[in-house]
């Protein structure tokens, strides 16, 4: 539950398709803080603040082209009138710069989120420069709008909130959260189809299980990541890895 007196962290949805949320963040995690009035979230239909009877919210493009963009006046008023005071407003487009989890951590450390979920081939560019709205794209593949990008990043943002992940030591080993991609994992049973479980993360030495974890958390960066792994050995200075 959030604090007595302590406002909960607001999302706000600006979307053609409202029915669409709260979708999986109704479920597990999410859902539950959702239920406990840790974060609140509202949608809004574009569609409300359109000025013609047939509810226009996209028209054709200047210079020609395929497809619609969003009418700027249209969006404007949506945002005016649904906007929360002091919150960030986010465009998810793939154009924009890739959401990483120092953003996360920031939103998350906010009063809440405003998001605009885009359709057709985007939004009116003088909207994006007259409301200096912040675009933030989930990586480089299309999707077929922003509300599937909109609940991945408030989910994402969600759970770092205060009280919904439980332990929040398991929050400070994932990946990104040490410049690293995360280590293996590995449970019961011991053996499972002739594989064996690392004799280290058994042995019960911590400080073992603790530098090989490490060691294995620096190898799938540098292998599988080299971009972050040239980060984190930037950050280090000479480093050497283990």
């Amino acid at each position: 539950m959030t604090p007595q007196g302590v406002d909960p962290f607001r999302a706000v949805v600006l979307t053609l398709f409202p029915e669409m949320f709260p979708g999986p963040l109704g479920a597990s995690l999410a859902g539950k803080a959702l239920q406990d009035k840790v974060w609140a979230l509202e949608t809004v239909d574009f569609r409300g603040f359109a000025s013609d009877k047939h509810r226009t919210v996209d028209d054709s493009p200047f210079g020609g082209g395929a497809g619609m963009v969003m009418r700027p006046d249209v969006l404007d008023a949506a945002i005016a009138a649904s906007r929360p005071n002091g919150t960030p407003l986010i465009y998810l487009t793939p154009r924009g710069k890739i959401l990483d989890q120092a953003r996360v951590r920031a939103l998350a450390a906010g009063p809440g989120v405003t998001l605009i979920c885009g359709r057709y081939e985007g939004v009116d560019q003088r909207l994006l420069e007259a409301r200096e709205i912040e675009e933030v794209s989930l990586g480089d593949f299309i999707l077929s709008g922003g509300e599937a990008a909109a609940i991945a990043l408030l989910d994402a943002v969600v759970r770092l909130l205060p009280g919904v992940v439980g332990k929040t030591e398991s929050l400070e080993n994932e990946s990104f959260e040490t410049g690293l991609l995360e280590y293996p994992h590995y449970t019961r049973p011991d053996t499972w189809q002739g594989r064996e479980v690392p004799e280290v993360l058994k042995s019960g030495h911590h400080a073992k299980i603790t530098a090989w974890r490490q060691a294995r958390s620096e190898e799938i960066t540098r292998i599988r990541r080299p971009d972050l792994w040239a980060q984190y050995v930037k950050s280090k200075g000479n480093y050497t890895p283990k």
